[in-house]
Parts: structure tokens; sequence; C-alpha cells
């Protein structure tokens, strides 16, 4: 098993609601590392170039309007398969088609406001990366 690095980011509906620290704990707890933390507020063209591989999608400016509305946390998390493990952890993007136990099937409040972002392959992985640990 390779030993991988990913971006989480904890959004603004989760920051709002105090959930860093349990997110974090949840991390923690199944095996991925803490390796870096930073708060942060995307600017309205941060968010657009953060969130270009949505940019033809019907919810890209209702994405782009809630990333930009509040404090987020981006997390630079290590371990073995860590980003399928994160993605397995965060559950569906849906909270209602997520697993039990999930953090979005626990703290989500619908699709668009579902708490945590997670990269989805190595090559996002390390451009996401980038973005905030440079």
């Amino acid at each position: 098993m390779a030993i991988e690095e990913t971006l989480a980011i904890i959004k603004p509906d989760a920051v709002e609601r105090n959930l860093i620290g349990v997110i974090i704990k949840m991390i923690e707890e199944n095996g991925l590392v803490i390796r870096k933390v930073k708060s942060y507020y995307f600017t309205d063209n941060e968010a657009k170039k953060f969130y270009e591989v949505h940019k033809t999608k019907a919810f890209y400016d209702r994405l782009i309007s809630y990333m930009t509305s509040g404090m987020i946390i981006a997390i630079l998390i290590e371990g073995e398969n860590a980003i399928a493990k994160y993605r397995q952890l965060i559950g569906s993007t849906n909270p209602n088609d997520a697993e039990e136990g999930t953090i979005r099937k626990l703290y989500a409040i619908d699709g668009r406001r579902n708490s945590v972002h997670g990269s989805d392959s190595k090559e996002n992985a390390m451009t996401e990366i980038k973005f905030f640990f440079t």
C-alpha cells in the first residue's frame, strides 16, 4: 500500500456549526494523519479557479456562492491509500445516499451544504494541495 497525500476541506456550513474538531477526530480515528491545517476565506476568483472543473455544471454558481460564504478549513492529510480512505469516510455527495457513519451522513445539511470536500484523484489531490499549501 502506498502512502498518499490528499486534501480535505471543512466547508462553511460545518465551520459555522462548530464541527471542525469532530471532523478532524473522525479523520484521525480512521488512520489518517493531519500534516497541515489552514483556515481560509476563498475570494470569488479563487473559488472559481479551485472549482473550475465544475464550470459547465448547473450547480457551479451556487457552489461558488456557498464556498465564499464563510471560513473553510483546508487540511493536508497523509496515510496509506489516503485518497480512497478519506473519500470512503466522507460518503456520497448527497447525504441521503451516504453510508451510515460517514461524515456527510452524520453532518451534511444537503447535497450542496455537505460539510466536507475531498480530492477525488492523485492528480486533483496534488493540484488542490498546491492551492493551499505551496
